[in-house]
């Protein structure tokens, strides 16, 4: 009980408290857009790149990566499969999938470390190195298969995979790594500083995002991507590592990872490419509230 108030109030305090200021326009409200920004593409490339420079790859690795995409894979093709038997709309569908594989990587980075220690923080960065160019082409494919877009192409399919600061920071980061380049000490220190305000910065802007008066609709499709979130993809993830024979610490970090509420950015996704914007600012706002009680379960059974 003491580690779920250690590891999971800081967490949600920080959410709750950007949302606080949200509601009181402070400092104003253009400031939360701009923060975002910041975070998303200064502060958070900072810590990967520092995080995954120093990292100890173990001979494991590979399949810890394998895992977390498969499981990925497997939770959007049961949603294909179950769209099929009871079918919504193509814009709603759009965001279910969203809501039911993708994840906040602020709160999952920022959990990893506070409950894992440094350790978790490297496995949880060796997993979105990977997980997050594969999401946006699995995102961005459900929007060619069930959207009407003419836009969504190969090229666009490349762009916004080459495009994220994210993804270029973690190549940057594994790079440096793998060919064993050492960073000069003040470059580095000014990485640390600079990683040290991602997380912080990052929950606060997350409760900015919250919408509380749009949840009153859709309650199919949010029970439909609740239960992929939330079961499917942990079910996956825990079967998938335990029968990889992936160690504790791996299967914590996969399963930790699959209960995630999804990214605010899906919004931007679903607004780009025509999916149904209400029904996806409800399934971040629930996913990142529900998604508490999820944890407090996941804190008692892996930790």
């Amino acid at each position: 009980m003491e580690h779920i108030f250690t590891s999971l109030i800081p967490i949600f305090s920080l959410i709750m408290i950007g949302y606080l200021f949200k509601k009181i326009s402070f400092p104003s409200n253009d400031f939360w857009p701009m923060a975002d920004k910041l975070t998303y593409y200064i502060l958070m490339p900072a810590l990967l790149i520092i995080t995954l420079s120093k990292a100890k790859f173990e001979t494991n690795s590979i399949t810890l990566i394998f895992v977390s995409l498969l499981a990925i894979l497997l939770t959007m093709i049961s949603l294909m499969i179950f769209n099929k038997i009871s079918s919504t709309s193509n814009s709603s569908f759009t965001s279910i999938v969203q809501g039911g594989i993708r994840f906040n990587t602020y709160v999952f980075l920022a959990l990893s470390g506070s409950i894992f220690g440094k350790d978790g923080l490297v496995l949880a960065a060796i997993i979105i190195t990977f997980a997050i160019p594969f999401l946006n082409i699995l995102s961005i494919s459900t929007f060619a298969l069930y959207s009407e877009n003419n836009k969504i192409d190969f090229i666009y399919l490349l762009k916004s995979i080459f495009k994220n600061p994210l993804i270029i920071s973690c190549l940057i980061g594994a790079g440096i790594n793998f060919i064993g380049i050492s960073i000069p000490i003040s470059i580095e220190n000014l990485l640390k500083i600079l990683s040290n305000a991602a997380l912080p910065l990052g929950l606060l802007s997350i409760g900015y995002t919250l919408v509380l008066k749009d949840i009153t609709s859709a309650k199919k499709d949010l029970t439909i991507t609740m239960l992929a979130k939330f079961i499917v993809l942990p079910f996956f993830m825990f079967f998938l590592a335990k029968a990889f024979n992936l160690d504790d610490m791996m299967v914590s970090v996969l399963v930790l990872f699959a209960i995630m509420p999804t990214a605010p950015s899906a919004f931007i996704l679903a607004r780009q490419l025509g999916g149904d914007l209400s029904l996806m600012t409800t399934i971040i706002t629930v996913q990142t509230i529900i998604s508490a009680l999820f944890l407090i379960v996941f804190l008692n059974y892996f930790n």
